[in-house]
């Protein structure tokens, strides 16, 4: 009588997890879903002012300039001369490119990567701005 009373007690004593688990697996979907995903260039940018800048959230690759004139492609430093194929091998064919050329950086690179960029067929091409008034 004692061994079926041990026995009973340990079976009642158990913890089922699988509640907690179906509450940590919903939560885990909803900051799956509600987190939204910010695409960076990878070095910091002083942009230029525009009164006249407008949001471009369909970006799919960004290209920064930085003020020593390097060039970087998704986070990661590109030749100028191979900037273009780079760029295309990422962009699908209604895809966006926006370049975020640095306030000191000179504008002859900026003309060369986007001239690289759109003789590599992307066509799409903007270049990025910090909304401020004049």
């Amino acid at each position: 009588m004692r061994r079926r009373r041990m026995q009973g007690e340990s079976e009642a004593a158990e913890i089922n997890l699988t509640p907690m688990l179906d509450v940590v697996f919903i939560m885990l979907i909803f900051f799956i879903v509600t987190t939204s995903f910010v695409k960076e260039s990878g070095i910091e940018i002083d942009r230029p002012e525009s009164s006249a800048a407008s949001p471009r959230p369909d970006a799919q690759v960004m290209v920064a300039i930085s003020n020593e004139g390097a060039v970087w492609v998704d986070g990661k430093p590109v030749d100028t001369h191979r900037v273009g194929p780079a760029v295309a091998d990422m962009v699908s064919a209604e895809g966006s490119v926006v370049i975020q050329a640095d306030r000191n950086s000179t504008t002859g690179l900026l003309v060369e990567v986007m001239d690289r960029i759109r003789e590599a067929g992307v066509d799409n091409v903007a270049v990025a701005a910090t909304r401020g008034g004049r």
